[in-house]
């Protein structure tokens, strides 16, 4: 090697321990007290703007007692993180902080509640919150919050009500995986559900493969693969016993599957209505791989919930 590329490698790592040092001495500023946290979390849900009512967006307020605003427009009265995915959960603000750069490095809920000292209900439901908040920001989030997944039952006037009482059999949404140049996307599949995947399978030999109660086809169409997560009303035991289905399904361009594999293995009892979530969670980190997620899940966490139907 010349010198010249050991000096440039140096300087490459010289500059990433001090960005890691950098950003390692803000985080511990943050959680040093709740006043820290807290105004680093409202920088994040105002940038440069004054508050503002987070139903109408009037920004001519009136302030009340326990830091509370009245809007002068509309008359609902409001703190600085109503409405937003943030004010689910019942964290104080530098456990969300500290949970936020946890979640980012990928621990699990069970990790994030005995390293935080908080229940595990209470992990889960904030890291619902975290992927609804990912979700949210996908650009087919009208149609994943819609009817068509279930998923606008957990969210009532802006906040999420919890695991949904099972009715008859769930919803089954099927995506499309789209792999191209290193990025993927996850398509909401408009006419195909899953009675069609084993349609597809049984008479036109479309290789599946299940893990759990995951199912993943091979290449179809222009997807890489279709995904669905079944529940007892599908033949799920059909997929073991048919002898024509390989093993392993391993395709030219399929890396997102190879990333999302082991860690679908840690999620337990996956449900269909939930699945989106854990898609788009993925689908966000395998584009987002090379980059410190910590500051784009702030972002995301602190925004407005929509409005859905």
């Amino acid at each position: 090697m010349r010198n010249t590329d050991v000096s440039d490698r140096r300087i490459v790592d010289e500059g990433r321990k001090i960005l890691i040092d950098e950003r390692a001495a803000m985080f511990k500023k943050l959680i040093s007290s709740e006043e820290e946290a807290k105004k680093f979390l409202i920088a994040n849900c105002f940038g440069d703007r004054k508050p503002f009512c987070p139903r109408c967006r009037e920004n001519k307020l009136y302030t009340l007692s326990g830091s509370r605003y009245r809007c002068s427009s509309c008359k609902y009265t409001f703190q600085d993180f109503s409405g937003r995915w943030i004010n689910n959960g019942g964290l104080s603000c530098t456990e969300w902080i500290q949970l936020i750069k946890l979640f980012a490095e990928d621990n699990t809920a069970h990790a994030i509640s005995l390293d935080l000292g908080i229940s595990y209900n209470a992990a889960y439901k904030a890291i619902s919150s975290l992927r609804f908040a990912i979700l949210a920001q996908a650009i087919d989030a009208v149609q994943l919050l819609g009817p068509e997944t279930g998923l606008h039952k957990h969210l009532n006037n802006k906040k999420l009500t919890g695991i949904l009482k099972k009715k008859g059999s769930e919803i089954i949404p099927v995506f499309g995986v789209l792999e191209k140049n290193g990025w993927v996307f996850i398509d909401l599949m408009q006419n195909i559900n899953a009675e069609s995947v084993f349609h597809f399978n049984h008479n036109f030999h479309l290789k599946l493969v299940r893990h759990g109660s995951i199912i993943h086809t091979d290449r179809y169409q222009k997807y890489t693969a279709l995904i669905l997560c079944g529940d007892d009303s599908l033949p799920l035991d059909y997929i073991r016993k048919y002898p024509g289905i390989t093993p392993e399904i391993e395709t030219s361009d399929g890396e997102f599957w190879k990333f999302a594999r082991d860690r679908f293995k840690r999620y337990k009892g996956i449900s269909p209505h939930r699945f989106p979530l854990y898609l788009k969670e993925l689908e966000f980190r395998f584009n987002n791989r090379n980059k410190d997620l910590f500051e784009l899940l702030v972002n995301y966490v602190c925004k407005i919930v929509p409005d859905v139907d």
